[in-house]
């Protein structure tokens, strides 16, 4: 089987997939991390790979840009290839005054600007939620690596460019950092019955004019994909 946008068969994708926005980002993962890790979609430059990372089965995808881009490859993942948990590794600004550059960030729920959720029809707000699971195993992976992180409220954002220049007010409500995908893919998470969780690097800080150099980005970006690596292991158990 395929889709318009994954040329993967059934059984090519591990029940955890990791998912970061650059597909050339998932195939750093894929070779620097996983054993004899294999390409099974190349459709749109959105490059797959499968392989194991301490004996467990990983896959590693890219997701693209946004709420529209990731929900589309998630919904995929999840409801054509079986997939039962998708950790998003990725970058995000910083919204609140304590948090800094190369902080990690564990996305416990997201807020958004977004209407993505009017496709259920709810009658009022929902929250979109990290799963459990997922959550406590990785606290518990960057816990025992003794890495520092940070576990609470982000923003998903659809605009990268914002003109309303609206972060001090997320700031206020105790927002942590700001992204573009978590919200959607912890929506498609619930809607399928699956898991989700989003765990981020700070690669910014735009209320204060600060940003890591590219250097720094790629050693605190390696620390962010081995505790959701961990992750992955542990929910495996």
């Amino acid at each position: 089987m395929s889709t318009p946008h994954n040329n993967a068969k059934k059984g090519d994708i591990a029940k955890t997939v990791l998912m970061p926005g650059d597909p050339l980002r998932a195939k750093f993962i894929a070779e620097n991390y996983l054993e004899n890790p294999v390409c099974y979609n190349e459709v749109r430059g959105m490059l797959g790979y499968t392989g194991t990372y301490k004996g467990v089965p990983v896959s590693v995808q890219g997701s693209g840009m946004g709420m529209p881009s990731i929900g589309i490859y998630s919904w995929e993942l999840y409801n054509e290839y079986d997939v039962e948990n998708i950790i998003r590794v990725g970058t995000a600004g910083a919204v609140a005054d304590d948090v800094q550059l190369r902080d990690i960030i564990i996305g416990m729920s997201a807020s958004t600007n977004s209407a993505y959720a009017s496709q259920y029809r709810l009658p009022g707000t929902y929250a979109p939620t990290a799963s459990w699971k997922l959550l406590s195993a990785a606290a518990e992976a960057a816990g025992k690596s003794g890495k520092s992180f940070r576990v609470g409220n982000i923003l998903s954002s659809d605009t990268f460019y914002d003109d309303a220049d609206s972060l001090a007010e997320w700031q206020k409500m105790g927002v942590l950092a700001i992204e573009m995908e978590a919200a959607a893919l912890y929506m498609n998470a619930a809607r399928a019955g699956k898991n989700a969780l989003c765990v981020l690097t700070v690669s910014d800080c735009p209320l204060r004019g600060l940003s890591t150099t590219a250097e720094e980005r790629q050693t605190t970006f390696r620390d962010m994909m081995e505790i959701a690596l961990d992750t992955a292991v542990l929910a495996a158990g």
